[in-house]
């Protein structure tokens, strides 16, 4: 009897202590799959988070693109507005000026027409209202201006307060353009009467007076030329980092406008951004290339020096 006592007592400790663990096994399982659910919330939570924080990011960039949309867009419609008034019939050749003058003059077509008018008043006037003949001077002067602060590193805004100054007879500042000619009236009769000489050389009329602001802009092309300055801008949008980079931000600036502008050719203004973008980028790339192969020798070279140096340098500072 006795025995059969302590075999009952048995099993149920055996019993017992099974349950036991079969609960503890169930308690850890629980657990486990509580902190994972906890860990699949928190990653969650975190990914949701980052949608949140990428559309927010996105949201924020498309707002910002369609505020300067409209606000260029307005931009243009005034100056095109502003030119329509101006150059009557010629106002189509213009527009496709200020189009490509991101090629040739690094200027969006915004800032290309905001030049042309600020002195297309006198240069209509100095070629008897011919608004053909005044839009072919404007084109010339906006590319010499911007070939001159390429080639002469001069400030674009000071070249082109020189030129309006020239359309008011104002020549105090003709040596913002750099070209050995001081800021006086006398100095602007000195580079015409050279202009006029470079022009008789070619067996052509020597006419170019001072009275005229379309013959001053056609002087001071003469005279970029035999220095070598035409031209410029249009090279080195193809061949160097800044003209290359100032040639897609103009293009980039055009793209804004027909964003808001559905006359446009968007799809025109879409291909000159992304050619403008390659070219940047094929001026870019080998320097930055150069510039990791600089810094690699660089390094290599400094290696056995630091390598060198530094047990010394090491006893020298650290105490005993």
């Amino acid at each position: 009897m006795a025995l059969e006592i302590f075999k009952l007592v048995g099993s149920i400790f055996v019993d017992n202590d099974a349950a036991n663990k079969s609960i503890q096994k169930t308690d850890e399982k629980a657990q486990g799959f509580g902190k994972t659910l906890l860990k699949g919330i928190g990653t969650a939570g975190k990914w949701a988070a980052g949608i949140v924080a990428g559309a927010a990011a996105a949201t924020a960039a498309v707002a910002g693109i369609s505020s300067k949309a409209v606000s260029s867009y307005a931009d243009y419609e005034q100056l095109v507005g502003g030119v329509e008034t101006l150059f009557g019939n010629a106002s189509d050749k213009v527009l496709q000026n200020a189009n490509r003058a991101f090629q040739t003059a690094g200027l969006s077509a915004n800032e290309y027409m905001e030049t042309v008018t600020s002195f297309s008043a006198s240069l209509l006037q100095s070629v008897g209202k011919d608004t053909k003949k005044a839009a072919e001077y404007a084109d010339q002067a906006l590319v010499d201006m911007s070939d001159n602060a390429n080639k002469m590193g001069s400030n674009m805004q000071d070249i082109q307060n020189a030129y309006q100054g020239f359309a008011k007879q104002n020549y105090t500042m003709l040596d913002n353009l750099k070209l050995g000619y001081g800021g006086t009236k006398e100095e602007m009769e000195r580079l015409i009467a050279d202009a006029n000489k470079v022009k008789q050389a070619n067996g052509e009329m020597a006419d170019l007076s001072i009275d005229s602001f379309a013959d001053i802009t056609e002087a001071i092309h003469i005279v970029q030329t035999e220095m070598g300055i035409t031209g410029t801008t249009a090279k080195e949008a193809s061949t160097t980092i800044q003209g290359s980079v100032g040639m897609m931000k103009a293009s980039w600036k055009n793209l804004l406008v027909g964003v808001a502008d559905d006359t446009q050719d968007f799809g025109g203004l879409m291909d000159n951004f992304v050619d403008s973008v390659g070219i940047a980028a094929k001026n870019i790339l080998p320097r930055v290339e150069t510039i990791l192969g600089g810094i690699g020798s660089l390094v290599e070279g400094l290696a056995p020096v630091v390598a060198q140096a530094v047990p010394q340098l090491v006893t020298t500072i650290l105490p005993s």
